[in-house]
């Protein structure tokens, strides 16, 4: 079946075009920022695998291989991550410890070789998720997910 732009829908028309379109929560509510938090968390640290270790790598560890640019760019969208964790109301402590995880992961990424290591290593946003979803469960039990 070919496929067709449907400029309605501002995506492609066919099979298999649901597969290709990402739409994320725009709300203020927390399982919308949660949702968000999330979908950065993973790609930046998690969105691809290492053939052969199946070790996961995100944008995080591949941007930060351009020195200085690289860095700041992971380093705005972290900044991203605690502004959102302000949204939900998290303590100053907490904030603190987000703002620190993401300055760590920072200045380490200057060092050359060794900052793009420890990308693979230290993941600063996943701590960072961490911290909110404890927040958010502790906060808001009913978003409590339980796998099983």
């Amino acid at each position: 079946m070919a496929r067709k732009w449907d400029p309605d829908a501002g995506q492609w028309a066919g099979q298999g075009a649901e597969a290709t379109r990402l739409t994320l929560p725009t709300g203020t509510d927390p399982a919308s920022i949660l949702a968000r938090v999330e979908a950065m968390e993973l790609l930046l640290e998690r969105s691809f695998r290492i053939p052969g270790v199946n070790l996961p790598i995100g944008l995080d560890a591949l941007i930060g291989l351009i020195p200085v640019v690289g860095d700041f760019v992971t380093t705005a969208v972290g900044a991203y991550i605690v502004w959102e964790a302000r949204n939900l109301g998290l303590s100053k402590w907490q904030l603190t410890r987000m703002g620190a995880n993401v300055a760590f992961d920072t200045l380490i990424g200057f060092i050359p070789l060794l900052g793009d290591a420890a990308d693979i290593v230290f993941r600063s946003n996943t701590r960072n998720l961490r911290i909110i979803k404890k927040h958010i469960y502790k906060r808001y039990p009913e978003m409590r997910v339980v796998d099983g």
